[in-house]
């Protein structure tokens, strides 16, 4: 049966089947459909074999065509979703206003029919794939929706009709078994075979996948059909297993169920194990691996080993499992897995085969249906675990990443979804479990504290399960999850899990553990402290933000209730696991202490925005002792780290640190930290808290009054850094309030600051260094309201600059006058500053706005500013600033400082009255005893009476106890003064029992009784005091155990030289040291008179230096308190004699003249400056400077003074000054290169747009290139080859531009140049070999010399002077010199050095451009050929010297163009070389334009074809050919007779081109009034007679007015007498203009400016046209009346028209069209382009290649002629030469401008080499987006596009670019 129908035609028999099986009884159609099936889809035949499909595709259609069905599905479609799914690489669109989640994306279809103005959208790049969400109310607003999905469509949708899914129904479900069935046998395991294979497999399923995809496209109820087919467990029961007797089924599906084995986390045989040993110890934690997991489902003993695992391998030992088994409640998450549909069989065959992209795409393509959605994510959340394990053993983890991230955030952004997952699959429970056991794979033991006994394990960053970053995919599910409020509750709530979490923090708890390398350097740096910082960041980090945010109201207390005692509770296990008693290990740090911030941020939050009482989540002080160490371990090391001991460690160590500080860390690391310790110093003892931090930083040693110490544990150098980093640690610990009470506009007002004070900064790099919150759905968002009304409150915008040649400047915003006044914090600057130049860029622009605004001029120090009142739960972090320990340090630091001891700096001095300042603002209580003396109290220490440091300030001390070495300047001083006094001293107290606790003691003597003798001060002795009480206080029984390890580690006993212990006379306080301090700063004794108090006033002191910062405290002291105001002013009236401060140490003296010596190298260094400045200047002003084209400079090389002396150059390398001789010839530096930019111009004023629709084209015919081209090969079809190539001009396009800089070297000179270049081995911008070196003065790139002639300048003034022969005798004066040709050149300039050059340069300019520029003749390589091009050469740089002053010679001689002008050598080389040409004589045009010649019969010499017409003749060419044909110099009085001369030929070119113009009637009417006037006096200088003339004459050849009557019929204008003239005036200006500016270079005339409409009379009267005095009166002058007759003017017109008439009867009268020419071309432009930048990119970014018909990775547009070209595509490679290269020799004779669609930014190719121009595209930030990286709307720049296209012009872009690279053709 099946085999007949097999036969059968396949759409007969879907037709024959679909019929059968409709009827009621329909057994026998599924008895013969089942049949054929099986043997269609025999799952033995190769997969392969598309006959299977086909039958699929005819059955589905039930005897339709596949497509007719596809259609009528489609138009049952009731999907409300978009669901479009794209893979990486796709351009998407979020919108964040609309967005509810973050990960919210739209197609750009939808995106572009939604309305999104004035939205925060962008676009962007996807990484993984995704899908698009429009019509999803769950994940965006309703209101975002596009026009399609805002309609419900689903209502009014018809219902399907039964029969028509019928045969999908029952063809499917086999269709999909047999592609599970090859899965199957396909697989195999990674041991045994090569992944390659998989490969294979998926190829040769390919079309069946695609197919399946195909099907999800028909729309909503092709989908309903597969998900009933997928989700249905009955028909996966019947197909899964096969029929009994199916051999084949039966293995294939056994294969399945190995596969299945191991698709749990533990696989079978670690369960085998583990069981077994559960059984038996009975114990929780008896077994080692996941124990209690494994205990439930213990398998039988004999199926233990059957196979290794990839696990087993590596020992338990070594990986140290943790308990995880305890408390995960669920052991199912373990088990494997079964199976009972056939979408979850599907889904775990992409997950074996790491997901292939079409499996991918055909689920996610199904999701929009509902019910598919809810089964398939709960069948992902089932296969959650193996996907992970999957994902961890993969080769190509990366892809495979993205693809599992792609399918899960479609599923669990949604709430809905993820709530009901949590609650129905425990998906949380899964989650962190997952994330355990992926963590336990690369845990090792931790080396922290105490490295034998350490029980704590961590994970190591080396592996590539961190490095490669394998954890994210979970890590970005499991922050997506928790950004829902539901599941995040549930997590908070479940406190097991809480626990887990707490122990995969501690995981990262001191992982990278970093030990200083104290002999010699690391040999290997790691790099893996990247991977750390990453996964505390994600792993960490990231799901605590996302926590944070559930907990802001009140409600929700009790979570962080909770959250706060697991993290102690874990604290105080990792503490025991470290062995941790009180004191760090030296040198080693960490930077990873993820359980200290995740207790920082909530008791943050639970203070900040839950009113918890603060007390009540700390504990007891003895933990908050510990809990310190480590973060302040963290503060020391960073200064460790800056201050360069930890060198040895390498750069890596650097990198650290700075990461730790970086925008995107600071937030989650160091804010947390120095939080933490603001709580500890808030709450533990004051004096204990700083002695910890002194001997933290390891300076205590150098806070003695004495001025020598001995340091034992820093080496001399790094005591001052040390120290600066320890008293700036203090001031930003008690000034810093992030999380202190700043509310969060303060903060991001404070960050912004902070940001913009380092430098200005742009809008997106200011969006990336202000720390947001990293949760996504955290308050701050970048772009949001706050943000940018924030950026507007404290910064003012400024707009991009352009200088011409300057960087392209980009849109920044800068501070405020305001802010830098009373915003501007150091501190905060110093916290957030990465590198330290920053910290000192702030600086220098902060006084910069103080000299500016007058405020202040010399050196400031950093401001002080008020801080926010502090939240009153940290009020006790004020107790610092009033203990006695800093006093004694404040105290001691001012003593050393006034002192001059080592070691001090303005830093430490700085930061000290800081301290004192910050203590003054922040009084502990109001003072009362203040007005009386303090009575002396009994004080366990005798430097201070009380805490406060308001009467501390003004208390005196006398004596100080130092110890010193035996050495010191203070023992001579005591035992000098000991043989005067004999007294009993103290017994000297050793440093350990220091005698604090003892009242103070009295000296006895001839002392004044309450003279108080301050103590020997020992930091350590007092902080370990502390500590033991402390102790003691909280338990009795443990402070046996907890006694202080050694102290011998601080003080190495018996260490040379010995220490003794003296007594130094201070008697100071610490006011009288500040005014001693003042005096010292000011330098001048008494600087604070007596009653200086009276008028000071602390407001005026906010901005200065350190004497305003020392006046600023005490004007503070005496208005807080009056008895410091008294001792005040007693200390200034006490006016002291002028005792300078002792010098102790010899190094002070060195110090001085250091200083001395500073002094007099900066003074030698300001010389040398001037000089070179002053040197710059006149180089400035002899050389004219590219970038600037309008400003004065120079005068023009050469034309010097019109003397008679030769011209003198200056050689810019010997440097001698010398005029230019045959045998040392000098050159001009010039650059010549091809340019097609005249080729470019148009007729219309507006330039051509840039298409953005298929609809738009530009059509290039129109362009003055293209017209020459067709006028020159119109031409040589009709007439002599040889007189064609001289009635044109080429080099339109590809002719050769030569430039200058203006400065000239000897040729010789230039050689030895080149050769030294060559043998440079420094890699340069350009190519020595191709000739190609930059100017040695001013740098400019050249790439040949331009020899200068010898002798004198221009302005020789016998060739100047006008004589007066008559027009007749100049006639033939001319035509004589041209006879003399053939002789002149050769016998007079024999072979020298000059003509050599000379030579040599004609070569270099015709290896400027390319072959096919310069070959236009029948026969390349011709004379002829050579002497058009060569007249054209200078013809094309006369014409661009008119386009770059504006198309016009209006503006006069002052162009900069023609200062640095070189036409008058290239002239002169260029006459040398065609001289060596003669023309014959018989076709010399001059005599056919002056001498009337008896009717010579037209000669049909060669090929039977006439010469050129002289009417069809280019003006401007004949004039170049004569100029350069004659010999040099010329006669100014020779250049202007044949001006005139060719004028008349102009004119009657006019006239002709005019005449054709005209409809016949106006021809006759002008023709009849011309004739009546023929006989008038004159009438040869009236246009109207000769107009007449030339129309009646024509009239005779009958061709030329007939085939253009239908043109001149359209043209309705009516001609007046006015448009006449004009027309012949614009007709005529072009010859003109090129005339003048010729001459003015031949002969240095000037060129006086004047208004536009005068132009023409001007020309005429400097061309000495008119004769007698210009009638400059009419300003229309006549054009006519210049005309100068030689012979009878009508003859001659008859002459010339006659030339045509010839041609009438003859095949050349096609030619006549010649004699329509418009002479005029507008400026070149570049195309237009659209406003915004999303026009051109979605018409082209998708757009395919012309050539080769594929969407280019990388397309670009060329911005002259708008081709598209696929840029480094290799699929439009020619002769090994890429499109854009190849592109660019075609359109702009190596010179293309092209914009690369997909990164907006323009490159330009010049010849070999290439540079990023940058983007004329801006963002409403006015910056660029390079790559579209932050996709947000860009809008055009006309300024910049203006810069571009004046480069393209000016052919500067080799002078303005600076960076240029060879492309070697691959662009």
């Amino acid at each position: 049966m099946a085999a007949s129908l097999l036969r059968r035609d396949k759409k007969a028999t879907a037709a024959h089947l679909k019929a059968d099986l409709n009827r009621t009884d329909n057994s026998s159609g599924l008895r013969q459909l089942q049949e054929l099936l099986d043997n269609v889809l025999n799952p033995e035949k190769p997969p392969s074999d598309t006959e299977a499909l086909d039958w699929c595709k005819y059955l589905l259609a039930g005897g339709d065509g596949f497509e007719e069905f596809c259609k009528t599905v489609r138009s049952y479609d009731n999907a409300t979703l978009c669901g479009l799914v794209w893979t990486a690489n796709f351009v998407a669109y979020r919108c964040r206003t609309c967005g509810i989640s973050p990960c919210m994306s739209l197609c750009a279809e939808c995106f572009n029919n939604g309305d999104h103005t004035g939205h925060d959208f962008n676009m962007f790049r996807s990484q993984a794939g995704g899908a698009c969400d429009c019509g999803d109310s769950n994940v965006m607003r309703e209101s975002g929706f596009c026009r399609r999905h805002r309609l419900k469509t689903g209502e009014n949708v018809p219902s399907v009709p039964n029969d028509l899914l019928l045969m999908s129904e029952m063809v499917l479900p086999r269709f999909i078994i047999s592609i599970i069935q090859y899965l199957r046998d396909g697989y195999t395991e990674p041991e045994s075979a090569t992944d390659r294979d998989l490969q294979k497999v998926l190829q040769q399923l390919e079309p069946q996948i695609s197919f399946l995809e195909d099907l999800t496209k028909m729309g909503g109820a092709m989908r309903t059909v597969l998900t009933k087919i997928l989700t249905n467990q009955q028909i996966f029961k019947e197909l899964s297993m096969g029929q009994e007797e199916n051999l084949y089924a039966k293995r294939n599906y056994e294969k399945y169920l190995s596969a299945l084995k191991n698709s749990g986390l533990v696989s079978v045989e670690e369960k085998g194990s583990a069981g077994a040993g559960a059984g038996a110890a009975d114990s929780p934690a008896g077994a080692g691996a996941l124990s209690l997991l494994g205990a439930t489902a213990a398998a039988s003993p004999d199926e233990e080993n059957k196979e290794e695992d990839q696990d087993g391998g590596q020992c338990v030992g070594q990986r140290k499992r943790v308990k995880l088994s305890s408390s995960t409640k669920d052991p199912s998450i373990m088990d494997s897995l079964k199976h009972k549909c056939f979408l979850e069989e599907l889904l775990f065959w992409t997950i074996k085969y790491e997901f292939p992209q079409k499996m991918v795409t055909f689920l996610l393509n199904m999701l929009p249906d509902q019910d598919y959605k809810i089964t398939f994510t709960k069948t992902f959340v089932q296969h959650y675990a193996f996907i992970m394990k999957t994902l961890m053993k993969s080769h190509e983890s990366d892809t495979m990443s993205n693809r599992i991230v792609h399918i899960s955030v479609q599923l669990f952004s949604n709430e809905e979804l993820a709530r009901h997952v949590t609650e129905e699959c425990q998906l949380l429970d899964i989650m962190v479990t997952v994330l355990l056991y992926m963590m336990e794979s690369c845990l090792i033991k931790s080396e922290l504290q105490d490295e034998e006994n350490n029980r704590h394990v961590v994970v190591n960053c080396g592996e590539a399960l961190l490095k490669n970053n394998t954890y994210w995919p979970l890590v970005s599910d499991f922050i997506n999850i928790l950004s829902h409020q539901s599941v995040a509750k549930r997590f908070l709530e479940d406190h097991s899990l809480l626990m887990l979490w707490m122990s995969f923090v501690s995981f990262f708890q001191g992982m990278n553990l970093n030990k200083r390398e104290l002999n010699e350097h690391v040999e290997f740096e790691s790099q893996t402290y990247y991977a750390a910082f990453a996964a505390e960041l994600e792993a960490c980090a990231q799901p605590m933000w996302g926590l944070l945010t559930h907990c802001k109201v009140k409600e929700t207390q009790e979570y962080t209730k909770t959250v706060v005692r697991y993290c102690l509770e874990t604290l105080q296990i990792w503490f025991d696991a470290i062995s941790f008693v009180d004191e760090p290990a030296p040198n080693q740090v960490t930077f990873h202490l993820p359980l200290h911030r995740y207790y920082a941020m909530f008791l943050s939050k639970a203070v900040k925005c839950q009113g918890l009482d603060l007390d009540s989540l700390l504990p007891d002080q003895e933990m908050l002792m510990k809990i310190m160490v480590h973060p302040l371990q963290i503060q020391a090391s960073l200064s460790e780290i800056h201050s360069n001991m930890w060198v040895r460690n390498g750069l890596q160590i650097k990198g650290q640190a700075m990461t730790y500080v970086q925008s995107h860390f600071c937030n989650s690391m160091i804010d947390p930290d120095i939080f933490l310790l603001q709580v500890c110093a808030s709450r533990l003892d004051p004096d204990y808290f700083i002695s910890s931090v002194f001997e933290r930083f390891k300076v205590v040693d150098l806070l003695t009054m004495a001025s020598q110490h001995q340091n034992t544990v820093l080496d001399a150098e790094q005591e001052r850094p040390m120290l600066e980093g320890a008293l700036t640690f203090l001031v930003i610990l008690c000034s810093l309030r992030i999380h202190m009470g700043m509310t969060d506009d303060e903060i991001l007002r404070a960050e912004m600051v902070s940001q913009l004070c380092m430098n200005d900064r742009t809008h997106s790099s200011l969006l990336d260094l202000i720390p947001e919150n990293p949760n996504p759905k955290s308050g701050i968002v970048p772009g949001s309201c706050s943000f940018e009304e924030m950026l507007s409150a404290v910064a003012d915008f400024k707009a991009p600059v352009f200088e011409p040649g300057g960087s392209m400047q980009q849109g920044m915003y800068t501070p405020k006058a305001e802010v830098w006044e009373k915003e501007f914090d150091p501190i905060m600057v110093i916290l957030r500053t990465v590198y330290r130049r920053d910290v000192q860029s702030a600086m220098d622009r902060y006084s910069a706005f103080l000299k500016q605004s007058g405020i202040h001029t010399g050196n400031p120090w950093p401001p002080y500013k008020e801080r926010t009142p502090l939240h009153p739960c940290y009020r006790g972090l004020v107790r610092l600033l009033h203990c006695k320990t800093l006093h004694i340090v404040i105290f001691t630091l001012l003593y050393k400082i006034w002192m001059d001891h080592q070691n001090m700096s303005e830093h430490v001095l700085c930061m000290v009255l800081y301290l004192v300042e910050l203590g003054l603002d922040n009084n502990m209580q109001e003072d009362k005893e203040d007005e009386e003396p303090c009575i002396e109290e009994h004080c366990h220490d005798s430097w201070f009476p009380g805490t406060s440091l308001l009467s501390n300030l003004h208390h005196v001390i006398n004596f100080v106890r130092v110890r010193v070495p035996e050495t010191a300047p203070e023992v001579e001083r005591k035992r000098e003064r000991e043989r005067e006094r004999e007294r009993e001293t103290p017994p000297s107290t050793s440093a350990e029992t220091s005698s604090f606790g003892q009242s103070s003691r009295r000296l006895t003597g001839n002392w004044r009784e309450n003279l108080r003798e301050a103590q020997l001060f020992s930091l350590v002795a007092e902080r370990r005091r502390k500590f033991q009480e402390i102790i003691n206080r909280s338990n009795h029984e443990a402070s046996q155990s907890v006694r202080p390890k050694s102290s011998s580690r601080w003080h190495p006993p018996g260490s040379p030289p010995q220490m003794v212990t003296e007594i130094l006379e201070i008697r100071e306080s610490m006011l009288s040291l500040l005014v001693k301090l003042h005096q010292k700063l000011s330098a001048k004794q008494n600087s604070l008179s007596a009653g200086w108090l009276e008028e000071a006033d602390p407001a005026r002191h906010s901005h200065g230096d350190g004497i305003t910062a020392i006046e600023r405290i005490l004007a503070k002291a005496a208005s807080r308190s009056r008895h410091s105001k008294r001792c005040l002013q007693e200390i200034c009236g006490r006016v002291c004699p002028p005792v300078p401060p002792k010098k102790n140490s010899p190094g002070d003296k060195k110090s001085m003249d250091k200083e001395e010596r500073r002094q007099r190298a900066r003074e030698r260094q300001q010389k040398l400056l001037a000089e070179f400045a002053s040197r710059q200047k006149s180089f400035m002003e002899t050389a004219m400077d590219v970038e600037s084209p309008e400003a004065e400079a120079a005068m023009d090389v050469g034309s010097a003074e019109p003397l008679e002396s030769e011209v003198l150059y200056d050689c810019v390398i010997c440097g001698q000054s010398g005029p230019s001789t045959e045998d040392r010839p000098t050159g001009l530096v010039v650059l010549l290169q091809a340019s097609s930019v005249l080729g470019h111009r148009c007729r219309s004023d507006e330039a051509k747009r840039l298409p953005t629709s298929d609809e738009e084209r530009i059509f290039p015919e129109d362009t003055c290139g293209a017209t020459n081209d067709v006028r020159l090969a119109l031409m040589q079809r009709y007439f002599i080859d040889s007189s064609c190539l001289q009635a044109v001009s080429i080099g339109w396009d590809g002719g050769v531009y030569v430039q200058t800089c203006g400065h000239t070297l000897h040729i010789d000179c230039h050689k030895s140049y080149m050769e030294s270049l060559r043998n440079d081995q420094v890699l340069q911008g350009f190519s020595v070999d191709k000739g190609e070196f930059t100017c040695p003065l001013c740098r400019q790139f050249a790439n040949s010399v331009l020899p200068c002639k010898p002798g004198r300048g221009t302005e020789a003034g016998a060739w100047h002077t006008l004589s007066n022969k008559s027009p007749a005798t100049l006639v033939k004066e001319v035509e004589n010199l041209q006879d003399e040709l053939g002789i002149f050149p050769v016998s007079t300039y024999t072979e020298s050095n000059l003509t050599k050059e000379m030579e040599s340069v004609i070569k270099d300019i015709k290896n400027a451009t390319q072959k096919k520029y310069m070959d236009y003749g029948k026969n390349p390589g011709s004379p002829d050929n050579d002497f058009l091009f060569m007249y054209s050469v200078a013809r094309t740089n006369l014409e661009l010297e008119l386009v770059h002053r504006g198309g016009n010679l209006c503006s006069g001689g002052a162009s900069a163009a023609a200062k640095r002008s070189c036409l008058n050598q290239l002239f002169h080389v260029l006459a040398m070389h065609m001289r060596l040409y003669s023309i014959d004589s018989a076709y010399n045009p001059w005599t056919r334009l002056t001498q009337i010649t008896q009717n010579r019969e037209p000669e049909y010499g060669d090929e039977d074809r006439p010469e050129v017409p002289m009417l069809f003749r280019d003006v401007p060419s004949l004039l170049i050919i004569f100029v350069l044909t004659m010999p040099q110099p010329l006669r100014k009085e020779h250049f202007t007779c044949i001006v005139k001369v060719l004028y008349t030929l102009q004119y009657t070119q006019a006239l002709a081109a005019l005449s054709v113009k005209f409809s016949p009637e106006e021809r006759l009417a002008w023709s009849n009034t011309g004739a009546a006037k023929k006989n008038m006096p004159n009438s040869e200088k009236s246009w109207e007679t000769l107009l007449s003339h030339v129309i009646s004459e024509l009239t005779k050849a009958k061709c030329t007015y007939e085939s253009r009557s239908e043109e001149s019929m359209l043209s309705s204008s009516v001609w007046s007498p006015q448009s006449i003239e004009f027309t012949l005036q614009q007709f005529c200006l072009p010859f003109l203009r090129l005339s003048c500016l010729l001459q003015h270079h031949l002969y240095g005339d000037n060129l006086p400016g004047c208004p536009l409409e005068e132009e023409f009379s001007l020309l005429i009267s400097c061309l000495g046209l008119l004769p007698g005095p210009t009638q400059s009166s009419s300003s229309m002058s006549s054009s006519a009346a210049c005309l100068e007759w030689n012979v009878g003017a009508f003859e001659l017109l008859s002459q010339w028209c006659s030339e045509l008439i010839s041609l009438a009867g003859t095949p050349s009268q096609q030619a006549m069209t010649l004699l329509v020419q418009d002479p005029q071309w507008t400026a070149p432009h570049l195309l237009q382009l659209p406003d915004n930048y999303n026009t051109i990119f979605q018409y082209y970014h998708r757009k395919s290649c012309s050539v080769c018909n594929k969407t280019p990775k990388d397309p670009a547009l060329c911005l002259v002629c708008g081709a598209f070209v696929c840029l480094k595509g290799l699929c439009c490679k020619q002769q090994g030469i890429c499109e854009c290269v190849l592109h660019s020799q075609h359109c702009g004779a190596a010179t293309g401008i092209f914009l690369l669609i997909n990164a907006s930014v323009i490159i330009i190719i010049r010849g070999h080499r290439f540079c990023l121009w940058g983007s004329v595209y801006l963002d409403a930030h006015g910056e660029e987006d390079r790559d579209l990286r932050r996709g947000k709307p860009l809008f055009l720049c006309e300024e910049r596009y203006r810069v571009l296209e004046q480069q393209w012009v000016s052919h500067t872009f080799d002078h303005i670019n600076k960076r240029w690279g060879p492309h070697y053709n691959g662009l």
